[in-house]
């Protein structure tokens, strides 16, 4: 049962367990078994769980939200941007966000990790509209619209139907249209 596998690689186990369990099911022996290792390979990498934990929210907000917002700076033409983001958007592990929504209504430091991933996501949209409508109220609402449907697809017991959410965030571009100063 012995593997050696990198840092990363619990990280992406957790986000699935959080994924499939909810924030109740990430447990090291269930981290451990998805990756067929020990927990002996485990403490290789990690001093203890907090360490782990503490790690894996910091890796959260630097693989599903600093790294995107990094790539979307290179996109110079604010409507494309904003189209990357809503297929960003499309392609997060929505059940791991919900998850660790959960867990940042228990504990500071997802609190604060989720905080500012929220604020992250938050400022992009509102700088690429700001960018199309020359109008800050309108990119304000519309960056706070795009976040509280991000949220409530993720947090929803009905079933997850990406093609209904693209399709809101369609519309939502076409009312954007509709009322930046070029149309």
């Amino acid at each position: 049962m012995s593997t050696v596998l990198s840092r990363d690689a619990y990280f992406e186990t957790g986000l699935d367990v959080l994924s499939d369990l909810g924030y109740g099911g990430l447990k090291l022996a269930e981290v451990c078994s998805r990756l067929r290792v020990t927990s002996g390979s485990f403490y290789h990498y990690f001093s203890n769980w907090a360490d782990y934990t503490s790690s894996l929210l910091a890796y959260w907000l630097e693989a599903r939200t600093v790294r995107s917002i990094d790539r979307l700076a290179a996109i110079g033409d604010p409507r494309e941007r904003l189209a990357t983001i809503i297929d960003i958007g499309l392609g997060l592990p929505h059940g791991a966000e919900r998850a660790i929504r959960t867990w940042s209504n228990l504990d500071e430091r997802a609190r604060r990790t989720q905080e500012e991933v929220d604020r992250r996501r938050f400022e992009v949209v509102y700088e690429s509209v700001a960018e199309i409508v020359e109008d800050t109220r309108l990119a304000h609402r519309f960056a706070h619209w795009s976040v509280f449907l991000l949220v409530g697809y993720e947090q929803t017991s009905l079933p997850k139907d990406r093609d209904a959410l693209r399709d809101i965030m369609i519309r939502l571009m076409r009312f954007l249209e509709e009322n930046s100063p070029s149309s």
